[in-house]
């Protein structure tokens, strides 16, 4: 469905952007990689994943919380790629603390990671699209970018910002082929979430597989975790010809939590 067309996934190392990578990747999409790990394991991600699908896959280890970094990488894989078709912004990190004992460096890393880098790729990414005439940019926001929960003011203010930041690019590319759609997950066993669940059970003295049972039942209706893999199909679907006059739009995949 996607032969031919080149995908550029930021945080896709591991979690929710690696099971978009694959996702778009199976569909015959070319795609770059971006995130931090050991370098010796993104190789033998990489060469997997164009073992496997038969496609095109690079890497490019840019630090989104420099400045212009996710622009830098946006012109690194149209370089590399001869352009970009589908940019989805992934890249995601947390701190959990009461609003007047936030570091200000943490919160200032978080902005910059989770919301000024999605502005910067979607600024740089933009021009080659409307050249083109059609693109596809999907924004991993979160539920927290729908509803608040407590010691998380930056992550959840940067989510917020990235859901009305999708709503301007989907108005301002409305008469485009150029969709801006953002996935609005709720509790996904990542590594990112697996830290907090740690952190939990250290802190109450439990299992961490009883904080992770606490944890759902908390916010998620459904008591189960979302996974990678369905995150990956609605990405996929996001850049479907069914989807083509979806723009806008915040679309949640998170057990019931937003419906509460």
């Amino acid at each position: 469905m996607l032969n031919g067309k080149r995908a550029l996934v930021t945080g896709s190392t591991s979690g929710i952007g690696l099971g978009i990578a694959r996702a778009l990747a199976a569909k015959g999409a070319s795609v770059m990689l971006n995130g931090f790990g050991d370098g010796a394991e993104i190789e033998a991600l990489r060469a997997g994943l164009a073992r496997e699908f038969g496609v095109t896959v690079l890497y490019n280890g840019a630090d989104l919380s420099r400045p212009d970094g996710a622009g830098d990488l946006v012109r690194d894989t149209q370089a590399r790629l001869g352009g970009l078709d589908i940019l989805v912004n992934n890249a995601g990190i947390q701190h959990v603390a009461p609003v007047e004992e936030f570091p200000l460096e943490r919160w200032d890393s978080v902005i910059a990671i989770n919301l000024t880098a999605v502005f910067q790729a979607i600024r740089a990414a933009l021009p080659g699209m409307k050249a083109q005439g059609w693109g596809r940019i999907v924004n991993v926001a979160s539920v927290h970018g729908l509803v608040a929960s407590v010691n998380k003011a930056a992550y959840i203010a940067a989510k917020h910002g990235v859901v009305g930041l999708t709503k301007v690019v989907g108005l301002e590319t409305a008469e485009i082929d150029i969709t801006c759609n953002a996935i609005c997950p709720g509790w996904v066993l990542t590594p990112l979430v697996q830290k907090q669940i740690d952190t939990r059970a250290e802190a109450q003295g439990v299992a961490v597989e009883e904080a992770g049972r606490d944890l759902l039942s908390e916010k998620q209706p459904s008591k189960k975790f979302t996974t990678p893999e369905q995150i990956g199909d609605l990405a996929v679907f996001l850049c479907s010809s069914a989807a083509a006059n979806m723009t806008g739009s915040a679309l949640t995949m998170d057990g019931g939590w937003a419906a509460q």
